[in-house]
């Protein structure tokens, strides 16, 4: 098992659970969080193994410094976990233009520069594993939850291109995709569109309602989601994708069976759209 981690986004869910797990295992984990007294205990418990940092995400000069702080502390980082980020509701005629612009920062912005400070080092190691927490979300849309969705599907394509960039460098990558876990994301940590329009009240209004009535109901158990991880991260052949609970598993099968479907149905016009064959 890799023996340095680098774990964005600590102080609740996943990002916490995780990095007790890795800290359990007898590993060494920085542990970040905006508010690194949320996570205290956690270096409190394992001493000079864990180092809590103060991170946000969006904030490059911060990015920078934890990482350098992160690699003399530890030596390098072996394997960056991007965790950080939160959900947006809101029909997309209701999107605030600044919290949108705020979401994407946290979700993909954030998680860029991250990876782009880390990746350095792993690349003058030829080794290194980068795990992005995207979603079932980034494989598959819903109503009022659209512009996080396009924060998922950009983490999606930009982890399976970097995959692309760096397997010849002994790196790698995998894209974490959850379902519903049992952490803060549709309760505290859910940012909403003040705005709301009648006409999307049987759309996108009831999903807001649906998702928020979710909160510690969940069927994800985050621990047993960090041990996914774990596991991922241990294996010999890490998976690109790793989908998290029955939920994902079942959405994302059926997802690619319409997409099979749509693409079978338009087949003819699809391949219409080349010059014919012999055509110079």
């Amino acid at each position: 098992m890799p023996e340095n981690w680098f774990i964005t986004g600590c102080s609740t869910g996943l990002g916490r659970a995780l990095a007790g797990a890795v800290l359990d295992r007898g590993l060494r984990a920085v542990v970040t969080a905006r508010d690194p007294a949320s996570v205290a205990d956690l270096v409190a418990e394992h001493g000079d193994r864990a180092l809590a940092l103060p991170l946000d995400v969006t904030d490059h000069a911060q990015v920078a410094g934890a990482v350098k702080q992160a690699e003399s502390a530890f030596g390098r980082i072996d394997v960056l976990v991007n965790n950080a980020g939160y959900g947006y509701l809101a029909a997309i005629e209701e999107g605030e233009d600044e919290e949108i612009r705020k979401l994407f920062d946290a979700n993909v912005f954030g998680l860029a520069d991250v990876t782009r400070a880390v990746l350095p080092g792993m690349r003058a190691r030829r080794s290194g594993h980068v795990v992005n927490v995207s979603s079932l979300g980034g494989l598959a849309a819903f109503g009022a939850t659209g512009y996080y969705h396009a924060t998922k599907f950009a983490v999606e394509g930009l982890s399976e291109s970097l995959a692309a960039e760096v397997a010849p460098l002994g790196i790698k990558v995998t894209i974490v995709e959850p379902a519903a876990f049992r952490t803060n994301w549709s309760g505290p940590s859910m940012r909403q569109s003040a705005i709301r329009i009648g006409d999307y009240a049987e759309t996108a209004g009831a999903r807001r309602a649906a998702t928020t009535a979710t909160y510690g109901r969940q069927p994800g158990d985050p621990v047993r989601a960090a041990a996914a991880i774990l596991a991922a991260v241990d294996a010999e052949e890490p998976p690109l994708r790793l989908l998290l609970g029955k939920a994902a598993y079942d959405i994302a099968s059926a997802r690619l069976d319409t997409l099979r479907a749509g693409f079978d149905t338009w087949r003819e016009t699809t391949l219409g759209a080349d010059f014919p064959e012999g055509t110079p």
